[in-house]
């Protein structure tokens, strides 16, 4: 029976009795007593059923069971968002298939769905609760994750499901398991440590790389902002970072595992290390060290204001031939009345600042910005200005967003701008982006390229130049994770197409081979090997397994389980015979 107690982190549901089966959330207090990711995963995978006294079976009747075993079932995750989502999801997969359960591309295959979510738009989240809609239709067991149950939990379509929290993926096997057997589980916590919060669950977990060559480290969760049309906020809470020395750790076991591209990201990379006593730059150039000679670094989203104190110091870094010259500065809109509307804490020329010394001082940097179009009280004039912006920055990357009211902000309580005025200003500047061609001029080039992806339509090899300004290479095997040169023959609105040079050095930047899509990124030697050879090994390799790797008390005490399992099992076979 479950035993139930009010956590001071209750999210306000409704107290089960205590003979139901949906558990408490539950707030995780990491201490240097915790076990590491590694020792509970081979804590689970070596867990002996204990066995029920059954009365024997007449002969012909197989032995019946009612309960259903975790841990065999195949498992769908899929993901929505930001690339700190997508991180989010490769640990969680990661963590299932380390400890027996297969993840599968294909859904109808799959026994659950593990729904990682987004909160930033609303078609965002109408895809979330779609998808939990056609799971349920199809009878599969369902659990979720992400910003959208984060921020929201008590939503209706959320109930009796089983959720995750966005500081608690390290607990998603736990929670998996239970979903199998049928119970609901809501882990919403927050991660803390001598009553300071946390960046989240540790960086040494498990994980699955959607790409093998690509690394995605989360360098802090949350902001400083207070935007009033931000749903995230409610979700990923104020700013946190993780340790210089543990990002650092975990950017060199990546290089080892064979990635050749590592992105930062959080939800403003240039607030990093404000809360516990660093900044970026500190960060980016202890990262600079541990980078290969060919492989490449590439920063995440930064707002204005954090990112106008560290402009010297980014102008160097940004140089470096292992840094990408590019930078996602969003600036939403141009009207500073709007910007004070958003509580962007910056105003028009600040954005303009940031732009013109970087272009001025790392020629040819890509600058990728976010508009807003349509925010509650935006006029004609105020959306001119944002228009003329355009117009003199020709940004080659502009994320364009209709204003969405999202529930629970003050934006969504606004005097809104109707609809159709929204739907045409969104059209007046994707025109005006789609006018011009940024890549025009840059055919003919000589260009320096490192090859990590496959284009949507796959026929082609993507890859990127220093600038990283998207180039389509032929699709040969032997240039996927290397530095090639190419002559650029073709340019799109959004690529441009490069032929390989002739007799041209091709510079592989990995350290080691790349793990093979699908394969587990972190796991112990010796546990690799057993998810290889098979998910669920027997309890006995695992005894080996276990006993190969750490053998202490622990080792013995499961050695003993062991042995005493397999004298049941012949206790039971005699009896049987008898």
């Amino acid at each position: 029976m479950f035993q139930y107690h009010e956590m001071h982190n209750y999210t306000g549901m409704t107290m089960p009795s205590a003979c139901d089966s949906l558990l408490d959330d539950i707030e995780d207090m990491v201490t240097s007593h915790d076990p590491t990711p590694h020792e509970r995963q081979f804590a689970r995978r070596n867990i002996v059923p204990r066995p029920r006294r059954h009365q024997l079976q007449p002969a012909g009747e197989e032995l019946q069971t009612d309960s259903v075993i975790p841990g065999t079932q195949k498992i769908w995750v899929r993901t929505w968002g930001c690339s700190h989502n997508s991180s989010d999801g490769e640990y969680m997969a990661g963590q299932l298939a380390a400890s027996g359960y297969k993840i599968t591309e294909n859904p109808s295959d799959a026994d659950l769905w593990l729904l990682n979510s987004c909160t930033v738009k609303n078609p965002a989240e109408d895809h979330f609760r779609n998808s939990i809609k056609k799971a349920q239709e199809q009878n599969k067991k369902v659990v979720v994750a992400g910003c959208v149950p984060q921020a929201q939990p008590r939503t209706e379509y959320l109930k009796d499901l089983s959720i995750i929290g966005v500081q608690q993926i390290d607990r998603v096997v736990e929670v998996v398991d239970e979903a199998i057997k049928g119970h609901s589980v809501r882990l919403l916590g927050q991660k803390k440590e001598k009553g300071k919060r946390l960046g989240g669950a540790r960086l040494d977990l498990p994980k699955i790389r959607k790409n093998p060559l690509i690394e995605i480290i989360s360098i802090n969760t949350g902001c400083l902002n207070a935007c009033t049309y931000c749903k995230t906020k409610h979700a990923r809470g104020d700013l946190a970072s993780y340790p210089i020395e543990e990002l650092v750790e975990r950017a060199r076991q990546s290089f080892q595992e064979g990635v050749c591209e590592i992105w930062l990201t959080s939800e403003d990379t240039g607030a990093y290390g404000r809360d516990i006593g660093t900044d970026l730059p500190s960060l980016l150039w202890e990262l600079v060290k541990e980078i290969p000679e060919g492989a490449m670094l590439r920063l995440g989203m930064t707002n204005p204001p954090y990112i106008l104190e560290h402009l010297e110091e980014m102008v160097r870094i940004l140089q470096h031939p292992r840094v990408y010259a590019f930078l996602h500065v969003p600036v939403q809109s141009a009207s500073d009345s709007v910007l004070m509307d958003m509580k962007r804490e910056y105003c028009c020329a600040d954005f303009r600042r940031v732009t013109d010394f970087l272009q001025e001082r790392v020629p040819g940097i890509t600058i990728a910005t976010d508009i807003i179009c349509g925010f509650p009280g935006e006029t004609d004039e105020d959306f001119e200005q944002t228009m003329e912006l355009v117009r003199q920055y020709r940004f080659p990357s502009l994320f364009i967003n209709q204003f969405y009211p999202r529930p629970g902000t003050p934006a969504a309580k606004m005097e809104q701008v109707p609809a159709h005025m929204k739907k045409q200003r969104t059209k007046e500047l994707s025109a005006l982006f789609h006018s011009y061609k940024p890549y025009d001029h840059k055919i003919g080039e000589r260009q320096r390229v490192l090859v990590t992806e496959d284009s949507f339509d796959s026929q082609y090899y993507v890859a990127h130049n220093k600038f990283y300004e998207q180039v389509l290479v032929p699709k040969k095997p032997e240039l996927k994770g290397k530095m090639v040169e190419v002559d650029i023959y073709e340019a799109g609105k959004h690529y441009m197409k490069g032929r390989p040079v002739e007799d041209a050095q091709v510079f592989t930047p990995s350290i080691a081979q790349p793990l093979q899509k699908g394969q587990v990124s972190g796991l112990p030697q010796e546990l690799k090997a057993s998810h290889q050879n098979g998910a669920c090994a027997s309890v006995a390799s695992s005894v080996l397994v276990g006993r190969s790797w750490r053998f202490d008390g622990d080792g013995l005490k499961l050695l003993s389980l062991g042995l005493a399992l397999a004298a049941v099992i012949v206790a039971l076979v005699i009896e049987k015979l008898h």
